[in-house]
């Protein structure tokens, strides 16, 4: 049932002895010119930063704070629950959740304490986040001057938050196909509110929805930000009726999104379930110039199957490979890796498939 025949290698992510158990949770992954591999995880408030070595390895791994770049609303030990990381004009951006949680259960709890355990739903303030870090050259800095351009400086900011999450969730509230997700309190793997995705083209931000899938179809949100302060962003008025944002509507097999970015000729979606399932995992194409039309439905191509296990080996994360490989590919990173997937105490394998979108 599986199509494996796209998988073109394996790499090598190999972590400090800091980041070991969290090679288990990575969810966002970006590529780089400078041959570095940038990862986030669910489970932290930090950046992880790899480098390409010899025989398909990624390693020196350098670790980034987010809260050393950009205040956070708690403190750095709640996690942002990293979704998605893009590059645009000199900043590394990346975005939270934006979901609530509902608490697991756990085997060595009995069943009483279990079923109590799932009736807990919390939200955490720093899944709030959608942010930009200041990136020249590789690395990141709070602030700094533009690259080319000293007389203008570059510095991180994030949307403002509120006591609703942030600005973004507060446009939603009245929405009339999300509103009721957001006011609900619907966990994120409940098909509830879930970002896991952001690609930015021209200054539009594009966030991906893992949920909720609306009787079938996927979301994807567009929004402007402009600066309101120097570490505080807005959303700016958009379209022909001055939102906050906009909706685009995606036909994806019934599932949602789990990672997404625009390489100038069309959108690649990594798709899949919105509940605690294995899969099916699929990657779509849509053709585009990043000038998505509004108030139509979308029918994407399906261009990739990608392999999934029984609960372990799930696709989180996807960013173009064609640097490296000379073929247009995509490295993807898993959640949950399956033990063969683990090499020794802090390296994990991340696969590298062939993508063909043309018609």
């Amino acid at each position: 049932m599986q199509n494996t025949s796209s998988l073109i290698n394996q790499v090598l992510l190999k972590f400090a002895d800091n980041f070991t158990k969290h090679r288990d949770d990575l969810s966002a992954v970006l590529f780089t010119k400078e041959k570095h591999l940038w990862l986030g995880s669910d489970e932290t408030s930090t950046i992880e930063r790899l480098s390409l070595l010899e025989n398909n390895q990624f390693g020196e791994h350098k670790q980034y704070h987010v809260a050393n770049f950009i205040n956070l609303p708690a403190p750095e030990e709640e996690e942002i629950d990293i979704e998605g990381l893009a590059l645009n004009e000199n900043y590394l951006w990346l975005v939270g959740s934006h979901s609530y949680k509902r608490k697991k259960p756990k085997l060595d709890k009995s069943d009483e304490k279990n079923i109590k355990r799932l009736a807990k739903v919390e939200s955490e303030p720093n899944r709030y986040f959608i942010g930009r870090i200041p990136f020249v050259d590789g690395e990141l800095f709070p602030s700094c001057p533009h690259p080319t351009n000293p007389n203008k400086v570059l510095s991180a900011a994030k949307l403002e938050v509120t006591d609703n999450g942030n600005l973004l969730m507060e446009a939603l509230a009245n929405d009339p196909h999300l509103s009721f997700f957001v006011q609900a309190a619907i966990p994120g793997k409940d098909n509830g509110f879930d970002v896991e995705g952001i690609t930015i083209h021209e200054n539009r931000i594009f966030l991906g929805l893992r949920g909720p899938v609306l009787r079938g179809w996927a979301i994807v949100l567009e929004i402007e930000l402009e600066d309101s302060s120097p570490e505080l962003m807005n959303l700016r008025k958009i379209g022909a009726e001055e939102q906050r944002y906009k909706k685009y509507f995606l036909s994806l097999n019934g599932l949602g999104i789990r990672d997404i970015f625009f390489n100038g000729q069309e959108f690649i979606i990594l798709a899949g379930p919105t509940m605690d399932l294995d899969g099916p995992v699929q990657v779509y194409s849509l053709k585009n110039d990043g000038n998505l039309q509004d108030n139509v439905l979308h029918y994407p191509k399906l261009v990739l199957d990608i392999p999934y296990g029984n609960k372990d080996d799930h696709a989180e994360g996807i960013t173009p490979y064609q640097d490296i490989t000379g073929v247009p590919s995509l490295l993807v990173v898993y959640d949950s890796p399956s033990k063969k997937r683990l090499v020794g105490d802090t390296g994990v394998m991340a696969d590298v498939f062939k993508l063909e979108t043309t018609s």
